[in-house]
């Protein structure tokens, strides 16, 4: 089974989700990468379980391959890009209480997949307080998703206390190592904060390759560019997913191009399958 070219809904937030995904499927992409949030999934109304099951149907019709991500800037709290998260002071168990969600929109969507990261650390706030914070929160949260055949694809974030993809070796070594504790692989992040080039990074930890997010960026710069804007060379990524038997999405991450939506995505598209092809050969 080879890897499947897929697109985020969080970079289609001026349509409606079933718009987005007939978009998608139409430019042929073959999977999606499913922010919860509350334009698309909101994963707190109370008509969750039948926009699922709606959901759920659209992507059975489409034959849309999906990971459930838990990325939305301000689904939590309308005032706190991203907060709060498992390392903040208060309020770590409305982050838990949105991966639990996940965990079972996902399990409902067929997925196995969940995507999260640490959150940024507090000021003043020491590592050793974080991790205490970061294990303790995850650690039963891990557990809800072990039970419901789901993996949790931690994501090194630029900024955030875990920002690298040695941190995420660190967090499972923290939690006894868990089977279902894997990660995801953000290409252009790689390229701005990893020592490592991002084809190095994926054949390093082949073993926990589990989610991949791609786009392009320049090396210190956490700006989410269109391909051939930025330091990226995706077709050197995508052989090494190759390489490792990568099996999973790989998702363009374009969040603030939802202005351009379906033309951004018909261009990544393209270049994508470019790529894939050069990798091939």
């Amino acid at each position: 089974m080879s890897l499947l070219l897929s697109y985020g809904t969080n970079g289609f937030t001026d349509h409606r989700l079933p718009e987005a995904l007939a978009i998608m499927a139409e430019l042929g992409y073959e999977g999606v990468a499913l922010t919860l949030d509350h334009q698309h999934l909101d994963p707190f109304a109370p008509d969750l379980a039948a926009r699922v099951s709606q959901t759920a149907a659209l992507l059975e019709r489409y034959g849309l391959a999906v990971a459930v991500e838990t990325g939305a800037r301000y689904v939590l709290d309308p005032w706190r890009k991203h907060e709060p998260t498992f390392v903040s002071e208060e309020g770590a168990e409305q982050r838990a209480r949105l991966i639990r969600v996940a965990v079972d929109v996902a399990a409902d969507l067929g997925a196995d997949i969940v995507h999260l990261w640490s959150g940024t650390l507090p000021a003043g706030t020491s590592d050793d307080v974080a991790w205490e914070r970061l294990v303790s929160g995850l650690a039963p949260v891990l557990e809800h998703a072990e039970s419901a055949g789901v993996r949790l694809a931690f994501e090194p974030e630029p900024g955030m206390f875990v920002n690298r993809l040695s941190g995420v070796r660190e967090l499972r070594a923290r939690l006894g190592n868990p089977a279902s504790l894997v990660a995801t692989v953000d290409v252009g992040h790689a390229v701005v904060n990893e020592e490592a080039s991002p084809a190095d990074c994926i054949r390093d930890n082949a073993d926990l390759v589990a989610h991949v997010q791609i786009e392009d960026m320049r090396r210190g710069v956490h700006e989410h560019l269109e391909f051939g804007e930025g330091e990226v060379d995706v077709t050197a990524a995508l052989r090494a997913l190759i390489d490792i038997g990568y099996d999973g999405l790989v998702s363009v991450e374009l969040t603030r191009h939802s202005h351009d939506a379906p033309a951004v995505a018909a261009r990544s598209l393209a270049v994508l399958r470019s790529a894939l092809d050069a990798a091939q050969a």
